[in-house]
């Protein structure tokens, strides 16, 4: 019979290195915790932080230590099978989004950003990912920004004289 879940039985490429990282995250958690007001009361304000993290990190050293005990997956790389280019660029892409943010504001950053990231997953042509991308954004700004009135970083586009402008082509106050 064919085991639909083989990855119990071999440890594919990374895993071991992700198990014991996400240990030594639960331990900085727990340690953090601790920091809030150390084992003073149980009612004491870092007690529930506390008893999470230690549940944390318990859970991860069964973990770390059950995957470093299965065989390597054969056939498997971590470019391949794990983390392909895509998924690299695209995490890439995300963080170039947080760091341009707040410089460049919501609109430039967000036209670039879905621009790129449509165009590499879509595999389509650049007028198809821009089209598709400053339409969206355009529905998302006017959504979000106009009629929810959520506030946005405006960076490089001057964003109060297009609410402006629309409202005086509106007649809106």
């Amino acid at each position: 019979m064919h085991d639909p879940f083989p990855s119990r039985r071999t440890r594919r490429p990374g895993e071991a290195v992700f198990a014991v990282l996400m240990a030594a995250l639960s331990a900085v958690l727990l340690v953090n915790a601790y920091g809030i007001s150390g084992l003073g009361a149980l009612s004491a304000p870092g007690s529930v932080p506390m008893a999470a993290a230690a549940v944390m990190l318990g859970a991860a050293f069964v973990i770390a230590w059950r995957t470093m005990r299965r065989p390597r997956a054969e056939g498997q790389t971590l470019h391949r099978d794990v983390l392909p280019g895509r998924i690299l660029a695209i995490t890439a892409l995300l963080i170039a989004y947080a760091a341009l943010l707040e410089p460049l504001g919501f609109l430039p950053t967000s036209a670039l950003f879905l621009i790129l990231s449509i165009r590499l997953l879509s595999r389509r042509g650049w007028g198809f990912a821009s089209l598709v991308s400053v339409g969206s954004l355009v529905a998302i700004w006017l959504i979000f920004r106009i009629v929810f009135t959520v506030l946005m970083p405006s960076g490089l586009v001057p964003e109060a004289e297009l609410i402006q402008a629309l409202r005086d082509l509106t007649g809106a106050r």
